[in-house]
């Protein structure tokens, strides 16, 4: 077992919580947000919603199962949700210094020091979760001895434009054409499209993707407050007037409704983790989705030509929007998941059909 050193995490309001130290020993910043998943470390450490936020995972035992190997599929990661880590740091109660899985090529420990994220064990998280469920989302730092930093909050920083690709990129070779407008796209939502018999155009956030030959479009989810995108609403805008189907995920999702004219606000603590019952609006049909964001859209903001598409059942947020005409549709959770349950896989389907009925 390597030495441990020891480490803290620093909230705004002043709790302080001592650990030590299991990942790269360097003092970080950020947002500390909880997810309450039980599985699937390797896709949220590497899923770009994250940038710039200190995770802390409510399950106590992490690391059993090491990392998954770095193969390349299609021109992607198989197994991560982008290529590389985008949380600040991590929090967890217990560290398995010891992993075994089939599919292991390290240990998260390695994994973090290569990644240059520090990583913090044997904290309450029980009751850190406790403060973050009362007094929401909060900044934090994590710092080790003789290197103290100030807080630094994330969501005043343009995140979307850090984790988006610099250029276009093309994957596939199928008959159908999708545009993803990349504000941040974990890989899984490339691989759905894909199987699906298509071929993927990958374009900046900031691209005018409008002047593409494209059938379809897909937003993306990504990190941080979605005002921040005001040149991919604007190109969203003018994609509406084209109209050609377009399917957004989470940070999508609200972009979308921001292009539609309706508001955005930040969640209290926001959405993390793969048991969030959601219900599509006008039946009784409920649905488990894997989440993560932090802001939603106003239901109440949304224009007539537009509707609610799911609701979460827990607080009642909004879960999705839809046109009551034209192909447009989005969902703040993941029906891509990875990880995370696959109930709702079939909106990629949909988006399908809806291609195939405006050829027709």
């Amino acid at each position: 077992m390597p030495e441990i050193k020891k480490i803290k995490l620093v909230l705004e309001d002043g709790t302080v919580f001592e650990g030590k130290s299991f990942g790269y020993h360097q003092s970080v910043a950020g947002e500390v947000v909880f997810n309450t998943a039980m599985t699937g470390y390797p896709e949220s450490l590497t899923d770009p919603s994250y940038e710039g936020q200190i995770l802390v995972s409510t399950y106590p035992l992490i690391g059993n199962y090491g990392v998954p190997k770095s193969d390349v599929e299609n021109g992607i990661p198989k197994f991560h949700e982008s290529d590389r880590i985008h949380i600040s740091g991590l929090v967890i109660s217990d560290y398995s210094f010891e992993y075994s899985h089939w599919n292991a090529e390290n240990s998260l420990r390695e994994w973090l020091i290569q990644n240059k994220v520090p990583g913090i064990f044997d904290i309450d998280t029980r009751a850190l979760t406790m403060i973050l469920r009362e007094k929401g989302a909060m900044l934090g730092k994590i710092e080790v001895e003789g290197d103290e930093i100030d807080f630094v909050d994330p969501n005043k920083e343009n995140l979307v434009a850090k984790v988006s690709v610099k250029e276009k990129k093309v994957y596939g070779n199928g008959k159908h054409k999708v545009v993803l407008v990349d504000t941040g796209a974990k890989n899984n939502i490339l691989r759905s499209l894909l199987k699906r018999d298509t071929t993927v155009i990958r374009v900046p956030w900031d691209y005018d993707f409008t002047q593409e030959d494209y059938d379809g479009i897909m937003l993306s989810n990504g990190p941080g407050d979605p005002q921040m995108c005001e040149i991919t609403i604007k190109h969203i805008q003018k994609a509406m007037e084209i109209g050609k189907p377009i399917f957004g995920i989470c940070l999508g999702n609200q972009l979308l409704g921001i292009a539609s004219g309706a508001s955005t606000y930040k969640l209290k603590y926001g959405h993390r983790a793969h048991n969030h019952p959601v219900i599509r609006v006008g039946t009784d049909t409920c649905y488990i989705t894997s989440q993560n964001h932090g802001f939603a859209i106003d239901n109440d903001t949304l224009t007539d030509e537009w509707e609610p598409f799911f609701v979460n059942i827990n607080d009642k947020t909004n879960e999705g929007v839809i046109h009551k005409t034209k192909p447009f549709f989005s969902t703040q959770f993941h029906p891509e998941a990875s990880s995370g349950p696959t109930d709702t896989e079939f909106l990629f389907d949909v988006l399908i059909k809806k291609i195939e009925e405006s050829k027709l």
